[in-house]
């Protein structure tokens, strides 16, 4: 091959690759639909290239549908139709992609769990509480057969208040909405108050499927650093004053997936920047419940001003069950109702009235007290075996089912998550808790304590870690 030919395969690579960096750029989302590409003349200074180069580029962006030419205004971002794969839109198609992880831990084709979120059934329905179950329906049936208040059954939600007033948070029963538990509450809350083009802050690591809700809501995400004592508060402060953000979602005991609990300094500090930057802050807690004392929470300290909050059952109690509520100020409930009336009409009065005598009756304090007893002693055990294997964790455990065990910085958690299906365990790589892949906080597993007290875990991760 001559030199001619030479640079002329050259530049074909570049071209290729370029116009494949754009092409994934689009489908991104970043730059937007509609808007103008940069002028040929910056393309070629960000990237390094000659401005023919560019020019090839975006006549190739043209042809694939990617981009449309505007005569004197330069180049708009366009998204053929064949882009949205399945004929779902391109934010629909990336919110299922972060909720992949979700699909796997519905399966039950894996004999080993560690990733799972969630409990095993021996520790919830399947426990002494399950005795209980069936108390529901042989008494205070009336009135169950119809819809209801939106807002939920009103006894539940007296009895909500009740519990929160002893965690020193005054909320009345009208400050309360009851959901079909907290990812039904957060949806509510990003269709609420959110629109397309907003901008919100997340914990990074931090709940995915939340990611995934707020794709569907086309709301910019960007991500707060996760701290062992809580969100890095310089990083909000930062990201608060240069993006004005609307909301900022965050977990404040057992963060999910890192296991860590925030600190009252920090609690403090993130409040008083939230104030500066007035943006309201979304405190999604599923573990309040377990706490020994009073944890240090967002919501006590703000006393529904700022701070909405979210509790479940599902995680405590029982995931079959699907109940949950919303803590907020009247205002906000009465639009929450509102939308939540529109949308499933009301939450399962059967359901609610079940955990509400679970609640009065004492069957729920004293399957919380065994409950934290179990995570506690898991949490130890699990612990102790790790650090037998020289591996590091993220921090100890804050109070919920989650460690975070980093991986050695050679590793690819998604790699790591491969080899353990091969051996039918289900590992929750660090990746899908990151808006970005490359995030460092990424190389990482979550792990349930609940579920990795297992020699073949064990096992595995002596094997794997020492490779």
């Amino acid at each position: 091959m001559g030199e001619g030919e030479h640079k002329a395969a050259r530049l074909g690579t570049l071209v290729e690759r370029l116009t494949a960096q754009l092409t994934e750029e689009i489908l991104r989302g970043q730059p937007a639909v509609g808007s103008r590409l940069m002028s040929i003349r910056k393309a070629a200074e960000r990237y390094g290239v000659s401005k023919n180069t560019v020019i090839e580029v975006y006549d190739r962006l043209v042809a694939s549908g990617y981009a449309a030419s505007r005569q004197g205004s330069g180049f708009e971002v366009r998204m053929p139709p064949e882009a949205n794969r399945r004929g779902r839109p391109r934010h629909v198609a990336e919110a299922v992609d972060i909720a992949s992880l979700l699909s796997a831990q519905l399966e039950e084709n894996f004999e080993i769990r560690v990733g799972d979120g969630r409990p095993p059934p021996a520790w919830a329905e399947e426990s002494e509480i399950k005795r209980h179950l069936g108390l529901f329906g042989r008494s205070d049936m009336s009135g169950t057969d119809a819809y209801g208040s939106a807002r939920g059954f009103p006894a539940l939600r007296s009895e909500i208040a009740r519990r929160l007033g002893a965690q020193h948070l005054r909320a009345s029963e009208e400050e309360i909405l009851l959901t079909f538990g907290a990812n039904h509450a957060l949806d509510l809350i990003i269709r609420a108050f959110l629109s397309p083009g907003d901008v919100v802050l997340v914990d990074e690591p931090g709940y995915y499927p939340l990611f995934a809700k707020l794709k569907l809501a086309r709301v910019r995400v960007l991500g707060v650093r996760r701290n062992p004592d809580g969100p890095d508060v310089d990083d909000f402060v930062a990201k608060a004053a240069a993006e004005r953000p609307r909301m900022f979602f965050t977990q404040s005991i057992g963060h999910n997936p890192t296991g860590s609990s925030i600190s009252l300094p920090v609690a403090h500090a993130l409040l008083n920047a939230a104030t500066v930057h007035n943006v309201t802050i979304v405190e999604d807690d599923p573990f309040t419940d377990l706490a020994p004392s009073v944890p240090s929470r967002l919501v006590t300290l703000d006393q529904l001003n700022r701070v909405m909050s979210v509790g479940t059952f599902s995680k405590t109690l029982s995931a079959s069950l699907r109940a949950g509520y919303v803590v907020g100020n009247r205002e906000q409930i009465s639009a929450l109702a509102e939308l939540k009336m529109l949308t499933t009409v009301n939450s399962s009065g059967h359901i609610e009235r079940l955990i509400h005598r679970l609640l009065v009756e004492g069957h729920y304090d004293r399957h919380l007290k065994r409950l934290a007893q179990r995570i506690d002693g898991a949490a130890i055990q699990v612990i102790q075996r790790l650090g037998e294997l020289g591996c590091k964790l993220f921090t100890g455990n804050g109070g919920g089912y989650y460690l975070y065990l980093l991986l050695p910085g050679h590793m690819d958690d998604i790699e790591f998550a491969r080899r353990g299906a091969k051996e039918s365990i289900f590992i929750a790589p660090g990746s899908v808790f990151c808006l970005e892949r490359g995030n460092p906080a990424a190389a990482g597993i979550r792990l349930n304590v609940a579920r990795a007290n297992d020699e073949r875990f064990y096992s595995f991760l002596a094997r794997n870690l020492s490779q």
